[in-house]
């Protein structure tokens, strides 16, 4: 067994935020699950514990109660899937078999009428988040919904391949399948309903736009296998982790994989930083509110991430940290040598050395500006 020492407190330039109503939210999620017997009863006992109606709050802290409560049952019915089926059931190593099992929830995904696994617990619980989503998205945010679906889908497939065989990815594999694996892509229509609008297509799928998400999703993913890692390299069973991906391709300790995962992170963050400040200045209202949003869901992961039982496993408890630090390890503009996101560092001209300290006093501070706007 690989130990890690500790977690340390890592980067975050956002103030933590919660919905005023996430108490009311969690227990109705537990309600929820137990309606719909998402999952195995044990699973569901743990998964209810785990505090998902409070990581809906933190990601929307500010957005409509209903919609805030659809998040929290479909994060849930996300682990039902993630931990019943690809993680802990049979068909988590049987790709094929996985692959034509979502592929049948994804139809019912796509047209809840659709008379198919009218028995089966997880799709009832689907049908049901379909209907409430498509009662407060438009017709154009419940087909991105489903599309991400997919994408999510695929990816847990091609997990259940290394799975099936006991190997790990290289790291620009890796990088790529945990934009999509960690479900997060599926959640961003969610943030839209949540404060009523509509981004536009021609701001949602400007490059630009696309690559801040993309960092969203990879600052929320390698954030999620830090906490995550203690937890999962205990089961006894398989598992992929950013830390695990770096010792197998540098042939590193977990402690010295976790600091390169970290300034991994840590370089990615300061980079969407830069980039949301340059979409800002020129965006809509929309594009601005759906950027605040992204990063009300990087920090209410981090939350969430140090916080929850499903992570801090307190009968074997992990050394997690309790707070964030307010610089990074890594601040470099240089890209990554990952291919399949060394582009991003494309999409914005390098700072002179003054510029640099501009900006570094700036990023520093937003901790507290933030903190005044939500006081």
């Amino acid at each position: 067994m690989h130990d890690l020492t500790t977690v340390p407190p890592i980067f975050s330039p956002y103030s933590p935020a919660i919905h005023p109503r996430h108490e009311v939210i969690d227990r109705r999620t537990a309600a929820w699950a137990d309606a719909f017997d998402i999952g195995s009863p044990e699973l569901r006992s743990q998964l209810i514990k785990h505090d998902i109606g409070t990581f809906a709050a933190r990601i929307l802290p500010e957005g409509r109660e209903e919609v805030v409560g659809i998040l929290a049952d479909f994060v849930l019915w996300l682990f039902g899937v993630d931990d019943g089926f690809c993680e802990e059931g049979e068909l988590g190593s049987r790709p094929g078999e996985l692959l034509g099992a979502l592929s049948r929830l994804l139809r019912v995904a796509q047209n809840p009428e659709a008379p198919m696994l009218l028995e089966d617990s997880l799709a009832s619980g689907l049908r049901d988040l379909r209907r409430r989503i498509s009662a407060y998205g438009t017709a154009g945010q419940v087909a991105r919904w489903v599309d991400a679906l997919r994408e999510y889908f695929l990816s847990v497939v091609w997990e259940a391949e290394h799975r099936s065989r006991g190997t790990v990815p290289d790291l620009n594999d890796y990088t790529l399948m945990r934009i999509y694996d960690g479900a997060t892509s599926v959640v961003l229509p969610l943030l839209e309903m949540g404060h009523g609008y509509e981004l536009q297509p021609h701001e949602r799928d400007q490059t630009s736009v696309r690559a801040a998400a993309e960092m969203a999703y990879f600052i929320i993913c390698w954030d999620n296998d830090l906490f995550s890692y203690h937890k999962e390299s205990r089961t006894g069973r398989y598992y992929l982790n950013v830390i695990r991906v770096l010792e197998h391709a540098h042939g590193v300790t977990p402690d010295e994989a976790l600091s390169t995962a970290i300034a991994h992170r840590d370089r990615v963050l300061c980079l969407f930083v830069r980039l949301c400040d340059s979409l800002r200045r020129q965006g809509s209202p929309q594009l601005r509110q759906y950027l605040d949003s992204l990063e009300a869901f990087i920090r209410g992961a981090q939350d969430w991430g140090i916080s929850s039982l499903r992570y801090t496993t307190p009968d074997d408890p992990a050394d997690l940290p309790e707070a964030f630090r307010e610089t990074p390890t890594d601040d470099s503009q240089e890209p990554l040598d990952i291919p399949a996101i060394a582009w991003w560092w494309d999409l914005l001209p390098r700072e002179s050395s003054s510029q640099r300290a501009d900006h570094r006093s700036t990023l520093y501070a937003l901790p507290k500006l933030a903190a005044l706007r939500t006081a």
